[in-house]
């Protein structure tokens, strides 16, 4: 197994075995992190490569997957709590690699959620970042921010910007000196605290990656929250079921939006082209049997669920769904049938309180959450000057089918980054790219039936951290440091399609995937499955 990319990860090793001792370096750090203001050391553990770490403490409510992780290289382990007010504080870990390459990277969150995401810090470790993770001010993924703006004001922005503030202060103590580059690596959630870092703290990453970053906030949850309103329960004259969604309202959207691009491969290349017309499915008169079409009611609904959201004065809230994202929006949100998943934690503790009937909200209440914007978690500041201005860089990436946040949604914000800056794309391009990734659903959940797989996860590569899933050319991670420490800017990036997404299995297809505003366009000749079949217009 390579665990650095030749010529990129391990070129800016700082420490060599002969002049730094390791296992001193962990049994020594405990006393050097107490004298960081305000934190409390748990444990500090040599972990060796291979070695199946569990998290018992790990709050129920967080997914299976966070509760154990292989750690892939020999790392120093420090646990420790960070107070961040009188009322709040935030756990965080720190991973220190043996192979240290002289950078630091942060990792981010999900959903509302207090779960740290060890898979990316096992991803970042093992490439020889010196990694950390928090658990954003609370543990789980349930409604401790009733009553608690600061631990409100942990989940929003100053959990992420504390870790990272300790958590180079115990890296470059542990090292001895001073780390060379500083990078973010977060999707959903965490791509919005990626982006709120490059807004509000833009000197704390050289280099951000935000995938499906859940900007726009407020009207994220609001937007989302509409669809149940849109279609009702079981009994509603709106209501669809999941067979039809699944079947019949996906399969007629691929048959009048999947050859725009040309090719008939069940992924529309870009959603913007797709003028959905859910009218084409409404029941002949007289009909009896409506399982294979759609009262005249059931068509409004399935129109506005793919049609903006608009305040009580006109004004834009969100764009719209994007059309191809109802087939993984069924497995994993489920529209209508309740309300959107993250929703009654984030109404009932966050903006109203518990006694809300959630069965009664309306665009007056949408309106309220939006205007309230609690520490501006919104996140959709258009002036990135100061970012900008210190030569730091960002790839932002979302999915074309992507069912929790639409991706017009990053298109709306890159739009009011050209606006709020006055900058065309050439010079956006040069400290911000953003990559539509057809077929991709929710950063990798579902996975999606394009070629989703762009080395964002750890998952996806297999844990096979190779110098060919680690090429900048294929993965948003090295393609970010080559662009801080190289100067090269991705011009696409290649994305891989795997045989039953499964990483043993081998690849299926691949597609390069253009930066915003490029589309990508069949060349009308060639095997679709290949990337040169493609181009970017």
């Amino acid at each position: 197994m390579v665990l650095s990319l030749s010529g990129l990860l391990a070129a800016a090793l700082v420490t060599s075995a002969a002049a730094f001792d390791f296992e001193a370096a962990c049994s020594g750090i405990a006393t050097q992190v107490a004298s960081i203001s305000n934190t409390t050391v748990f444990h500090t553990d040599i972990v060796s490569a291979g070695t199946n770490l569990t998290f018992p403490d790990q709050d129920p409510t967080c997914s299976a997957s966070r509760f154990s992780q292989v750690v892939l290289v020999d790392m120093c382990r420090v646990t420790l709590n960070v107070s961040t007010s009188s009322s709040s504080g935030i756990f965080m870990e720190t991973w220190l690699p043996r192979n240290w390459t002289g950078r630091f990277l942060s990792t981010g969150n999900g959903g509302l959620g207090g779960c740290i995401q060890f898979e990316d810090m096992a991803y970042a470790t093992a490439l020889g970042f010196a990694t950390v993770g928090a658990n954003n001010g609370h543990n789980g993924t349930g409604g401790t921010l009733l009553n608690n703006p600061e631990v409100l004001a942990d989940f929003v922005y100053r959990s992420i910007h504390t870790n990272v503030v300790v958590g180079k202060e115990i890296t470059d103590a542990f090292y001895g000196s001073p780390h060379n580059t500083s990078y973010y690596l977060g999707c959903s959630t965490g791509g919005r605290q990626g982006w709120k870092m490059v807004q509000d703290f833009p000197e704390d990453f050289d280099g951000v990656v935000a995938g499906s970053p859940a900007i726009n906030f407020n009207n994220v949850i609001n937007y989302a929250s509409r669809f149940h309103n849109i279609l009702g329960n079981a009994s509603s004259p709106t209501f669809i079921t999941s067979d039809k969604w699944l079947g019949l309202i996906h399969n007629n959207i691929l048959e009048q939006c999947d050859t725009i691009d040309g090719v008939t491969d069940g992924i529309i290349e870009d959603p913007n082209l797709c003028d959905y017309k859910p009218e084409e499915l409404i029941c002949e008169p007289g009909t009896s049997d409506t399982s294979n079409c759609l009262t005249a009611e059931q068509a409004g609904a399935v129109r506005a669920v793919f049609s903006p959201m608009y305040d009580t004065q006109g004004q834009l809230m969100f764009p719209r769904q994007q059309p191809g994202s109802e087939n993984a929006a069924i497995l994993n949100v489920s529209y209508g049938t309740n309300i959107f998943a993250f929703a009654p934690d984030w109404y009932h503790y966050a903006i109203f309180d518990p006694s809300l009937d959630l069965n009664t909200l309306n665009l007056t209440d949408f309106v309220f959450a939006e205007n309230l914007d609690p520490f501006n978690i919104s996140t959709f500041k258009g002036d990135l000057s100061a970012f900008q201005n210190r030569g730091s860089k960002v790839i932002t990436y979302h999915g074309q089918a992507d069912m929790i946040i639409s991706s017009t949604d990053t298109e709306l914000y890159y739009q009011h980054v050209a606006q709020t800056m006055g900058l065309p794309p050439s010079e956006i391009d040069k400290f911000m790219r953003f990559f539509r990734i057809s077929g991709m659903s929710h950063c990798s959940l579902a996975n999606g039936p394009g070629a989703w797989e762009i080395g964002q996860t750890l998952a996806g590569v297999g844990n096979n951290v190779t110098s060919e899933t680690l090429d900048p050319e294929r993965n948003v991670l090295t393609a970010i440091v080559r662009w801080v420490e190289e100067g090269v800017a991705p011009e696409t990036i290649l994305g891989t399609k795997l045989v039953n997404d499964t990483p043993q299995l081998g690849v299926e297809f691949s597609r390069r995937h253009c930066r915003y505003p490029f589309r990508n366009v069949y060349n009308g000749t060639g095997d679709s499955t290949l990337p040169d079949s493609w181009s970017c217009q």
